[in-house]
């Protein structure tokens, strides 16, 4: 799709509709044989576009969510088909992320200006004739606009739909003067309604209520049919969880109301929102008008066309619903951007869940057109210091960067590279990232560390003081250990690039010689992992010794967080204790996976122990049970239980390196990764306390297995027991 010369102009209605989303109407004759109809669209919002009552594209939310000061995208839409020889294209336009009052928890002057933008709508429709002759027909005043059936739609709030409404058309459109030269082409995946999901059950809570049970925690929006009368209401609340009476909950969502409220017109009728989105599992139905049955709803999930690579099983189920919980947590917060959550009043694209979880989600779904479309937005956001904000787009630039939130300019771009092998994603952020090390650089207040600043620490570590969310690992070792981090990566990535960057193999080194005449010693779990596996400890064996032994004495219980959990099992599957490793991965009380699974989890939580062991919530201020940041333990699956690892100076698994780390407690395994350069599989499964190995690959591949080893090339397998 090539980016064009505009001939459209920004319209929006001529009278304030308040809450109220606006439709806009184009009716026009064929006057002569169309071989070809192009529609160009995009919006101030979010927009649903229908020629002739049938939607002109099968994507939902466009045009998506983008730093929109700087790059919005619009769509373009093959409508030959659809064309008639009277037409009428109608498009309805909702707040989306554009006009949401976004983050709900926090209020200044931009939240304000964003809420009270206009509504606005740039179309354009490129006729083109049999007889060689092409007309376009562009949004200007000659437009008509109304009051739509969706007399409110938000992204926290919810959707409000008359069906007995019908729109007057009896407005003009008006120019808006809105910038031209932000438009792109659609460049992330499209939105698209995914999957369909039944009822469960319908049941009545001790309190009285009324509960809508889909079995699994979803993203998006509830499909129901029903017959009713003209003025009858349907309203329902979302919600993720029951409380320990069994009652409908959702103090979690804070300030989000979650809510639709639907008017009835007469007869049998089926509608869904289409301007929103919510994560749930549960709605308490409110008003409905007649006796509800499963059968009529269903939950629609929404999210980024990513096509699946990953798969695992295993022979516990507790580990293969854990699993399934990473799979839908990404699926329900990879819609257009890498969220932390899909259902309270935040939905952000925090930088710190994102590069945790970038390689495990590289290994489930192809997210290399995901994560470039989100990066360029983090370069375009990125502030004339170099910092980057906590959240891309960044809703809350008044907020200070934080060490390992930041650090997804650097760690992002390079796990892309490396899953996918695709230099230009390192062409086209290399400025990014080495503005970000540069921030650093020039900002912290002791030189060759970074101390002085505001962090998040290890976010919600389990070693945390009362009444903190930070982990009691030192703020300034976590900071400067990403600032050697990311100037390793910066290095790596300017010697595929060739660029000159030996200021920054000069500042490495010093780098690492001030932090280990700093940093004597480790004092928690995640100082330890962190000085293993980004290599500031001289003697990294003995480091996780002593992380192996102060995890036994405490129980075999992880005490880390946000920082430290991602790198875990690696540091000691890298070090000699896989068992270990295993261990923690099977444990079933708190803290552990399997304990939100024993709980009956569908999606991967924000604590540990988001329902603590007497059955009470942890909280109602920040409590997701949708938060992917932990499911990055899914690379480990992958990379050690599997094996399946890319060698150094592989990138895109040219060449693959296997090298299964086997327990007997989960009795088999069967994973696979459908890379760039083919698939690969990896399997092994105790017998009789045997192991058999099966392995196939479709690259050169390196197998190493119990001390012996097999080059293979393409197509081979390789059993061995």
């Amino acid at each position: 799709m090539q980016k064009f010369e505009w001939t459209g102009r920004w319209i929006t209605p001529c009278e304030d509709m308040g809450d109220i989303c606006p439709v806009f109407r184009k009716k026009w004759t064929a006057q002569k044989n169309i071989t070809r109809a192009v529609a160009y669209l995009t919006a101030l919002g979010v927009y649903e576009a229908s020629l002739n009552g049938k939607p002109v594209g099968e994507e939902v939310l466009s045009p998506g969510w983008t730093v929109y000061r700087k790059r919005l995208q619009y769509q373009e839409y093959d409508i030959t088909k659809l064309l008639q020889e009277e037409n009428c294209l109608t498009v309805t336009v909702g707040r989306g992320w554009f006009r949401s009052p976004m983050p709900g928890w926090m209020d200044f002057e931009e939240k304000t200006l964003r809420y009270n933008q206009k509504a606005a709508l740039l179309v354009e429709i490129h006729l083109y004739y049999e007889d060689g002759t092409k007309r376009i027909l562009s949004s200007d005043e000659t437009w008509e606009c109304a009051e739509s059936p969706v007399r409110f739609s938000e992204i926290y709030d919810g959707e409000h739909y008359d069906a007995t409404f019908t729109p007057a058309y009896s407005l003009r459109a008006k120019i808006l003067e809105w910038p031209y030269d932000i438009l792109i082409p659609q460049e992330g995946e499209k939105i698209l309604e995914q999957e369909r999901i039944k009822a469960k059950r319908i049941f009545v809570t001790p309190a009285g209520e009324t509960v809508v049970d889909f079995g699994q925690e979803v993203t998006g929006y509830v499909e129901f049919s029903l017959e009713a009368r003209k003025g009858e209401e349907v309203r329902f609340l979302h919600g993720e969880m029951l409380d320990s009476k069994g009652n409908f909950y959702n103090e979690n969502y804070r300030s989000a109301k979650a809510e639709i409220i639907y008017i009835c017109r007469d007869g049998r009728q089926s509608w869904h929102p289409h301007l929103t989105f919510f994560g749930f599992r549960y709605l308490k139905l409110e008003a409905y008008p007649t006796h509800p049955k499963p059968e009529q709803f269903t939950a629609i999930a929404v999210h980024s066309d990513m096509r699946r690579t990953g798969n695992f099983r295993c022979g516990l189920e507790l580990v293969n619903q854990l699993y399934s919980n990473i799979i839908w947590g990404q699926k329900g917060n990879f819609l257009d951007v890498p969220t932390d959550c899909p259902q309270r009043d935040e939905r952000l694209g925090w930088t710190g869940d994102a590069q945790v979880f970038v390689k495990a989600a590289s290994y489930n779904y192809d997210v290399e057109r995901f994560f470039r479309k989100w990066l360029r937005d983090l370069k375009a956001d990125q502030r004339p210091d170099g910092a980057v904000g906590q959240v891309i787009p960044d809703y809350i630039a008044h907020e200070q960067p934080s060490a390992a939130w930041g650090d997804a300019a650097v760690i992002c771009p390079w796990q892309i590279y490396q899953t996918y092998g695709n230099e230009e994603v390192l062409k086209e952020q290399f400025s990014s990232m080495k503005a970000w090390v540069d921030y650093i650089t020039a900002s912290t207040a002791s030189e060759r560390l970074w101390t002085g600043g505001v962090h998040f620490g290890d976010w919600l570590g389990l070693d945390a003081a009362p009444g903190s969310y930070k982990g009691a690992s030192r703020e300034d070792f976590i900071a400067s250990a990403f600032y050697i981090h990311s100037t390793e990566l910066l290095i790596k990535a300017g010697h595929i690039l060739g660029e000159d960057i030996n200021f920054y193999e000069q500042l490495l080194q010093k780098l690492r010689k001030t932090f280990q005449e700093t940093f004597t010693d480790c004092r928690t779990q995640t100082e330890y992992i962190l000085a293993i596996w980004f290599s500031l400890t001289e003697q990294p064996q003995k480091a996780a010794d002593d992380l192996a032994t102060m995890i036994l004495a405490d129980g075999c219980r992880m005490r880390t967080g946000f920082v430290g959990t991602p790198y875990l099992l690696h540091v000691l599957s890298k070090y000699g204790y896989t068992e270990l490793a295993y261990t923690l991965l099977l444990r079933e009380e708190y803290p552990s996976w399997l304990y939100s699974v024993k709980k009956g989890a569908t999606t991967v939580w924000e604590h540990w122990d988001g329902i603590m062991e007497n059955g009470e919530f942890w909280s109602k201020d920040m409590n997701s049970f949708n938060h992917y940041a932990y499911g990055a333990v899914a690379d480990w699956l992958y990379e050690q239980a599997a094996g399946i690892q890319i060698p150094e100076g592989h990138p895109g698994f040219s060449k693959v390196l296997i090298e299964p780390k086997p327990d007997q407690r989960l009795g088999w395994l069967e994973a696979s990764i459908q890379t760039r350069n083919g698939l690969v599989k990896s399997s092994w499964k105790y017998q009789e306390n045997k192991i058999r190995y099966e392995i196939h690959v479709d690259m050169p591949a390196e197998i190493r297995i119990a001390e012996q080893c097999w080059q293979a090339e393409p197509g081979d397998y390789i059993f061995w027991s």
